[in-house]
């Protein structure tokens, strides 16, 4: 095997701090043989920052025994040597691939950088794009510009199946591919002359089996580059709206091609429709630096209100609250999520938070897609020229205002640093589509997401999409659009029917549901659902295949059981309490051994690692790890035995840890309860046997932990939960209602809650720098100011937040004596006003920053829930090397990609629970659709034009707008001081005033919204 030191390769976005220094630039480039292939080295002189020039040789080690992994070739089957792990490499490419027209046959796909950039979801769609190879120096391009791309195209070759037939040629290190850098050549040709080498490499390496090599680009030069090569036979360009023309499909295809390609055969009247209309251009690179530079631009995450499209904030480092950002031309093109750079609006243009309901599904309903003139936006709202200098001291006067005054400062987006663009979800508006048109139009599809505009998509099915869910993508927002442009991706299904709605949530909140590949299955136990914890831990034959085997505790003589909600099949922990001769407790945790089973490094762990958690919707589970393991071998069922990760304590009757031992176990569940069949067997004064006793131990100790908690101020927060019923045999939602909470349910919060402390506080002493906690930041004062000022105006009541224990003893005493939900409905605004828990690893802040607020500790982590957290994972391996059972991987223990588990699993977390809560309203529509109610609701918001109205019983909220309210709109009155909105109701003449807080009566049904087709629960003020 020959290495390499480094790759001569750099992308459109690299950037060096310093520049080579030569006569020409780079010293030419020489070639010796070696034992098994040529090294090119390359020579160049490096400036630093003191002026002193540093010469530094690279080597570039070249192979002549790289495949071409086609089946039809017969000359690299005799070349190919075995990998590392010693196995050979697969020929993938098909012997008789795609014919295609124009006399061009059996052909190949070669791809350039920017094609896969540009339309990955074609090069994904099942129906086009066969035997495809990736030069190696596309992918590393592609990696350098779009990080979820090169992902995307890294899982299509790793799990190409027999269809598709992806591959990755590595042409930096093949000696026939391999070209060297011209004087004066950029970087980019380069790069582009080694696509174009490759592809002749392969058309004459597979000349005699008549496979032509197709390159597809939309880069005019480089297509003009192939027609003068010399050798071009078997070699041939074409664009991407070319190559899809050819194909069999290529006009259903079509539709599939994003829209800066289709924006070559704009027609004119297009054209002229788009210079209409123009957003501000964004701030050159240059000047984005040197303005955050000087403290004139800011850079932070644009967060689009839920209640209004048209406002934004932006949390920026330096102020107290996040700024403003309010209208079309100030938010200029961001799209919720977004990073992006904005700069202060004169104080003259400071505004108060929009007290106006705006929601982007019904703004603007009747807009034409085929022109995006808008005479408001043709002059420039931002002529005034501002000085750096003002700009400074205009910073300063904002953050004064943003602590003394209702106005608040306002900023405008002046670039876009980061996209957040994905996949989304929505439905065509019905009013863009011509029924009549049998051609190609431009329709606007209205995103599931209301926060985020309408998309412009070109397409041939318009009339055959409608009333379906789709997918599509964005590809561009020229400043010249109102609207995004994007391109349709795949439908769905039937708007409604429960397999479109469900796998549109799931796309919706980048939810991985795919079936997991072969790679990832071929890493379970042989022995399927036969595998078997041993009898003995000291057999040597079992001993043999598990050398950890001797370091396990046989723990089967331990009374333990499992409490869980009912029907869990994925059960995670369980508990034992056995009382000690000396008077304290043995009380034990235990955990699924997942870590077992899923070994770092491979490739069942890295798809857990990707999914980051387990997903529950209202009628199916989405498993982060294969079924086998989550539901079977992990999962500690009663009556079989099961490899566990125990946390034994020992405390005394005031539940006052005494010792602590983790260990690694072999258990046997007796029980598996339901909370509420704990419960029943707790309070059941005939059971008298040891189990039962174990589980009042736990039930008191529980008690005493959880009075210890809330002394030392851990929260009581709420939040609107109900459970839906499902009809077990037809899976029609049945029935909904509010989760009920027994006293099993803190029985086992408690103590899930002392292992994850116990197992923090272990880690972090072994592992200081990259242990996997969980963090809980206090959230600041302006988070509750507005929440405060309704108590104190309605109730006169407020919130403290000196502390967690000043902060739960104000929420203890927001009780309302003629209204006993009203405590609650403070506690769920509460939730709403705090900061989000995170994952971190421990060397990303100092000790006192580790607190976890809500649960008023110092120190926590999750370790509990291994089966559906990767997080856990990560736990159970450092707590395994913290107790010396066996060596932690390296994974866990740089910072680096312990940074990117942490932020993956933070979002994918936080997708989950989104999703989760996307079901439960969706079924809750569905039950609601042929049973209209009425039942008492709170007012929690009051706008200028509505009222926002929650709804306990079914845990939903919803705006009842003003037209709703009145038939006179332009009567009413909004007191913004008092929170109140005075109207007179449809039918009456008397007045009516409504304040936040206020019980009402609202009429509840489903209804299905004719603009976006979506159910949703309307309310009506009765």
């Amino acid at each position: 095997m020959v290495h390499f030191n480094i790759s001569l390769r750099e992308s459109h976005s690299t950037r060096y701090p310093y520049y080579i220094m030569s006569t020409s630039a780079v010293t030419a480039p020489r070639k010796k043989r070696l034992s098994e292939g040529l090294t090119v080295t390359q020579k160049v002189f490096v400036r630093s920052r003191n002026g002193g020039a540093t010469k530094i040789v690279r080597e570039h080690y070249l192979r002549n025994d790289i495949p071409c992994l086609s089946k039809a070739c017969v000359k690299c089957q005799d070349i190919v040597v075995p990998d590392a792990a010693n196995e050979f490499p697969r020929f993938i490419l098909s012997e008789s691939p795609q014919v295609l027209g124009q006399g061009i046959g059996k052909h190949y796909v070669v791809l350039d950088t920017n094609i896969i950039l540009l339309a990955i979801d074609l090069l994904e769609n099942p129906d086009c794009f066969f035997d495809v190879i990736v030069p190696q120096i596309v992918l590393d391009e592609v990696r350098n510009r779009s990080y979820p791309v090169y992902t995307r195209l890294r899982t299509l070759c790793r799990d190409s199946d027999d269809k598709k037939r992806f591959i990755v040629f590595h042409n930096e290190f093949n000696e026939h591919t391999f070209v060297t850098r011209k004087e004066n050549e950029t970087i980019n040709d380069r790069n582009d002359r080694a696509i174009r080498k490759t592809c002749e490499w392969y058309a004459s390496h597979l000349a005699k089996q008549g496979i032509k090599i197709v390159l597809v680009s939309n880069d005019r030069l480089n297509r003009e580059a192939v027609e003068k090569t010399e050798n071009k036979e078997n070699y041939i360009t074409k664009s991407l709206y070319n190559y899809v023309s050819l194909l069999a499909n290529g006009d259903e295809i079509k539709d599939l091609i994003p829209n800066v390609d289709a924006a070559d055969s704009l027609e004119d009247k297009d054209k002229e429709d788009m210079a209409d209309f123009t957003f501000p251009e964004y701030y050159s690179t240059a000047r984005i630096m040197g303005g955050i530079k000087n403290g004139v631009l800011y850079q932070g995450n644009i967060q689009i209100s839920e209640y209004n499209f048209l406002e934004a904030t932006v949390s920026l480092p330096r102020f107290s609250k996040p700024v403003l950002i309010v209208g079309q031309e100030n938010l200029n093109r961001s799209f919720n999520g977004d990073q992006v750079v904005v700069e202060l609006l004169p104080e003259n243009e400071w505004k108060a938070p929009s007290s106006v309901a705006i929601d982007s599904e019904h703004f603007d309903v009747n807009d034409n897609p085929d022109g995006d003139d808008n005479e408001e936006a043709a002059h420039n709202l931002h002529s005034t020229l501002i000085s750096d200098k003002q700009r400074r001291l205009l910073a300063r006067d904002a953050i004064q205002a943003q602590k003394s005054k209702k106005v608040q400062p306002t900023a405008r987006v002046v670039a876009v640093t980061r996209r957040s663009w994905r996949q989304y979800v929505g439905q065509l508006a019905p009013s863009s589509v011509d029924l009549k048109s049998g051609g190609i139009q431009n329709v606007f599809v209205i995103l599931m997401d209301k926060c985020l505009p309408k998309i412009r998509i070109r397409t041939r099915r318009a009339a055959e999409l409608l009333d379906k869910r789709i997918v599509i993508s964005v590809d561009s927002w020229p400043t010249t659009h109102k609207y995004p442009l994007g391109h349709f991706v795949r439908d769905l299904g039937g708007i409604e029917t429960a397999e479109a709605e469900t796998e549109a949530l799931l796309l919706e909140h980048d939810v991985e549901y795919r079936p997991f590949s072969k790679k990832v299955l071929e890493c379970l136990p042989e022995e399927g659902h036969n595998w078997k914890a041993p009898v003995d831990l000291k057999d040597p034959e079992a001993n043999s295949k598990d050398s950890q085997l001797k370091n396990r505790r046989d723990l089967r003589d331990k009374l333990i059981c499992s409490i869980d909600p009912p029907g869990c099949v994925d059960i995670d922990d369980a508990l034992h309490a056995k009382k000690l001769p000396n008077g304290n407790w043995e009380v034990g945790v235990h955990i699924a051994d997942v870590t077992h089973f899923v070994k770092a490094g491979t490739a069942l762990d890295a798809e857990g690692a990707s999914r980051g958690t387990s997903v529950y919707l209202v009628d199916k589970r989405i498993d982060m790890l294969p079924m086998l393991l989550g539901t079977d071998l992990c999962s500690l069922k009663p009556y079989v035995d099961r490899f566990a990760f125990s946390v034994i304590w020992e405390l005394d009757d005031n539940a006052e840890i005494v010792n602590v031992d983790f260990t690694k176990s072999v258990i046997r569940s007796r029980e598996a309860f339901s909370y509420e069949q704990a419960q029943i067997r707790i309070d059941d004064n005939q059971q008298q046997d040891e189990l039962t006793m174990g589980m009042r131990a736990l039930l008191q100790l529980s008690i005493k932990l959880k009075g210890k908690r809330l002394a030392a101020g851990a929260l009581n927060l709420a939040s609107p939960e109900v459970k839906v019923h499902m009809d077990s045999e037809t899976s029609d939602p049945g029935e909904v209602e509010i989760k009920k909470l027994l006293a099993t349910n803190s029985l086992v919060e408690e103590f899930m809650l002392l292992a994850n402390i116990s197992v923090a506080r272990k880690i972090y002493d072994a592992f200081p720098q990259t242990a996997m906690l969980r963090r809980h930041a206090a959230p600041p004062a302006t988070n509750f100011e507005v929440l405060n000022e309704m108590l104190q105006r309605r109730k006169g009541m407020s919130i403290s937040l000196e502390s967690s224990k000043a902060l739960a003893d104000s929420l203890d005493r927001c009780e309302d004596p003629k209204d006993p939900y009203f405590n609650t409905l403070v506690r769920i605004m509460s939730t709403r006003c705090m900061m989000a828990a995170q994952y971190f690893y421990s060397g990303a802040y100092s000790y006192p920053d580790f607190k976890h607020y809500g649960l008023a500790v110092d120190i926590y982590t999750h370790f509990t829930s291994p089966i559906r957290r990767y997080c856990d994972v990560v736990a159970h391996r450092q707590l395994a090397g913290a107790i010396g059972y066996e060596p932690l991987s390296l994974v866990h223990r740089d910072k680096h990609k312990m940074d990117m588990i942490c932020k993956n699993i933070n979002r994918k977390h936080r997708n989950a629970q989104f999703a989760g809560r996307a079901s439960i309203e969706y079924y809750v529509g569905q039950v609601m659709r042929n049973n209209e109610t009425t039942e008492s609701g709170y007012v929690i918001k009051v706008f200028n034009n509505g009222i926002v109205v929650l709804v306990p019983k079914f845990g939903v909220e919803g705006l009842i707008r003003l037209e709703n309210l009145t038939d006179d709109v332009n009567d009413a009155e909004f007191d913004e001081v008092e929170f109140k909105l005075r109207f007179k109701p449809k039918n009456s003449n008397k007045i009516r005033e409504i304040y936040v807080f206020d019980s009402v009566e609202v009429q509840v049904k489903s209804v299905l919204d004719p603009v976006t087709s979506k159910r949703k629960a309307e309310l009506l003020l009765k």
